[in-house]
């Protein structure tokens, strides 16, 4: 069984928080919009078969980047000069890591991470 995990996070500038393929990348300009975003992408396959669909050979990627957590949850909100972002999941790291790369590119950075 896998642990819930409690990922704080922040964006320093949210109008630069895209990723670098337009086809996988984040296109809003709200918290709560970034938030939906991230939190779809957690809970659903169709940012991951996106990116699938554009490799040299589908059939080859690594399922286990597939996982999904139709419980995650994401909130966002302006602070002070960034944007904190909760998330709430149980995917590993490496998985949110990427989904978060696609959507905003490196914009974003790890503060703290704690068991929910």
């Amino acid at each position: 069984m896998s642990s819930r995990n409690h990922y704080y996070l922040s964006v320093d500038d949210i109008r630069q928080a895209h990723g670098a393929d337009p086809a996988l990348a984040w296109q809003g300009s709200s918290p709560d919009d970034l938030a939906a975003t991230v939190q779809e992408a957690l809970r659903g396959t169709g940012l991951f078969e996106r990116w699938r669909a554009q490799q040299p050979d589908p059939d080859e990627v690594d399922m286990s980047q597939a996982a999904t957590d139709p419980q995650a949850t994401v909130r966002a909100k302006v602070a002070d000069l960034h944007v904190d972002m909760d998330l709430v999941t149980d995917l590993p790291m490496r998985v949110v890591r990427q989904r978060l790369e696609w959507l905003i590119g490196s914009s974003w950075k790890l503060r703290d991470m704690r068991a929910a």
